[in-house]
């Protein structure tokens, strides 16, 4: 797998005052390479946020509409209405030179960029706003982000949800909302870069069918083999390494792409060839096989363990008989509090914003509506948020301060922290875990990222869909930049601004293999974690909904990637850990400790 270029971002101010075109589409699915747009919105707005125009139409998709309870779109309805090319000349003179304004944006941009390219054209959109970050951003106090509440938020009336003109028109009032509450506030807008679209990942690659058996472990000396065993190919072969990869799958075996600790043998018929995987059976100890050998074996291979029927296992490997509390963030005199950290060296700032935690507080790493107190170390007077905050009349604290405080005393395993309001996230410490609802539980999970608004080097939010090993399948488990939604959908990378990113996993769709999805961020260049300071996490059930539990997590002054949470299966249940473990080296390293099969 090649690591594609990230793309380079564009200055998060646009030159002068930029116009605005803001969009609603309603779609026949989720995916925009296999669904179309049904309907279609854009009003143009000046600077200022005057109506310039409007443009409304049904399309006629030539297929099935899909969800019609949810947007009411019958194929009856939608006969007559013009085909997208039809009307992509003018959709495409209403978005040239202003910048596209969507709600969850990244979900709209994508739907007509695939559009236009069916209609053998571009999208021209060189930027985008998604209001669903920008108010992550200004943090109004809502029970949650989703459009109709942000509409009642901000006072616009909202007559017919999921009609493309009528959520065009409310999102308009919406977006004119924020700008007022993010000008207050001394906000950057999250503005994204638009480059055309490289193909990467539309659609993603289809792999192998996953493995439906746990790995047994090594071959030994003279076999036999043992479905689930992981089994690596290298160098030439006289039958074709396709019929042998197929050949493979389908007794049972767990084909794989690079060489690790976990692997079951490496078939070779060059043992002592100097290629990337023979160096890494011999430093693993990995026994290597001919391909004679292994054709051999798989006359009678012997029958593993399924995931389905297997125990489940915590991540430190001891067998688990069921489901148990634990701690859902520190109890304090700081529950319901959030603190902005000003000032001070990398290792100072980060044992203050972990104090603050023990406190029962949470952290934040930029200034949102949010905020409820400050504080102050040495060089924090002079940081440009400052009069924002006086003006807010925000409580400056210091470290003296906070040494004064007792934290509450951590719950004993087993037990579950205080109660706590219903209102009040939980605030995880580094290794804090908490239990994902599971009487009538959301299917999809999102993990947000996001840090300074000043970071100026590139970071980029991945995920890991791993194994009981906590190694990929196969290199589609691997989601990132350049693929970024894993084959099925059930994994999805969305990039929402320059300092916003997050991971969707729909965890009733993954399969029986995956014991875990591991979020982490990397640094593109020779930046270090100590450039960027914290980064906050929220884990929410979907993208808009209120926030069950977030932690903000620094690294240390060398590190270049960061493991940031895992969503993990115990028992009957899902699990979220906030991680915080960060690594010296990038993001390629992290991949081959998972077992991706990165070409340099």
């Amino acid at each position: 797998m090649d690591l594609l270029p990230t793309p380079v971002a564009l200055p998060r101010r646009l030159a002068g005052r930029p116009e605005w075109a803001v969009v609603d589409v309603e779609t026949s699915g989720l995916r925009p390479w296999q669904h179309r747009v049904l309907s279609v919105a854009v009003l143009t707005l000046s600077s200022s946020g005057e109506l310039l125009e409007e443009f409304s139409t049904l399309l006629d998709p030539g297929c099935d509409p899909g969800p019609v309870h949810i947007h009411g779109l019958t194929s009856k309805r939608l006969s007559g209405a013009p085909a997208f090319e039809e009307v992509a000349d003018q959709i495409g003179a209403l978005l040239t030179g202003r910048v596209m304004v969507a709600h969850n944006a990244q979900f709209d941009y994508d739907f007509l960029a695939h559009e236009f390219a069916r209609a053998r054209s571009w999208l021209p959109v060189s930027q985008r706003l998604c209001t669903l970050a920008l108010n992550r951003r200004v943090s109004p106090a809502t029970d949650d982000l989703k459009l109709a509440t942000l509409a009642a938020h901000y006072g616009v009336r909202q007559q017919q949800a999921h009609d493309a003109l009528d959520d065009a028109r409310v999102l308009a009032g919406v977006l004119r909302g924020s700008l007022l509450a993010a000008e207050g506030l001394g906000l950057e807008l999250p503005l994204m870069p638009c480059p055309p679209k490289q193909g990467s990942g539309y659609p993603p690659r289809v792999p192998k069918t996953p493995c439906a058996y746990m790995n047994p472990g090594r071959l030994p000396a003279g076999g036999p083999l043992m479905q689930g065993m992981k089994i690596a190919f290298t160098g030439d072969t006289r039958v074709s390494r396709e019929e042998l990869v197929a050949r493979a799958v389908a007794a049972g075996l767990n084909v794989v792409g690079s060489v690790s600790r976990h692997t079951s043998a490496v078939v070779t018929n060059e043992r002592d060839g100097d290629t990337a995987k023979t160096r890494a059976a011999q430093e693993n100890g990995v026994p290597m096989t001919t391909e004679t050998a292994f054709i051999e074996m798989l006359a009678d291979v012997l029958p593993g363990t399924s995931h389905k029927t297997s125990p489940v296992h915590d991540p430190q490997g001891t067998p688990f008989p069921g489901p148990r509390s634990c701690a859902q963030g520190a109890a304090g005199p700081f529950i319901g509090r959030r603190f902005l950290v000003l000032g001070g060296q990398h290792d100072d700032a980060a044992l203050i914003r972990t104090q603050i935690a023990e406190l029962g507080g949470s952290v934040a790493v930029n200034l949102s509506t949010s905020v409820t107190d400050a504080v102050v170390l040495p060089g924090g007077e002079n940081d440009r948020r400052m009069p924002r905050i006086t003006a807010r009349n925000l409580p400056l604290r210091d470290a003296s301060w906070l040494q004064s405080l007792t934290p509450a005393p951590a719950p004993a395993l087993g037990q579950s922290a205080a109660p706590q309001p219903p209102e009040i996230v939980s605030v995880l410490p580094r290794g804090g875990v908490i239990d994902l609802p599971h009487s009538k539980p959301p299917s999809r999970w999102s993990v947000a990222a996001s840090w300074g608004h000043q970071t100026s080097c590139q970071i980029d939010v991945v995920a890991f869909i791993v194994d009981e090993d906590e190694q990929v399948s196969y290199d589609e488990d691997f989601v990132f930049y350049g693929a970024p939604e894993s084959p099925n959908g059930t994994v999805r990378l969305a990039t929402e601004g320059p300092c916003e990113q997050a991971i969707t996993v729909d965890l009733a769709a993954l399969p029986d293999a995956a014991r875990k999805v591991v979020i982490a961020a990397a640094i593109d260049g020779s930046a270090t974690f100590a450039d960027v300071g914290a980064i906050e996490i929220t884990i929410a059930p979907g993208t808009s909904e209120r926030a069950v539990a977030e932690a903000t997590l620094d690294a240390a002054t060398t590190e270049r990637s960061l493991v940031l949470a895992e969503l993990y299966r115990r028992g009957p249940i899902w699990r979220a850990r906030a991680v915080g473990q960060g690594y010296d080296y990038g993001l390629a390293s992290l991949a081959r400790g998972f077992g991706v099969d990165i070409t340099d």
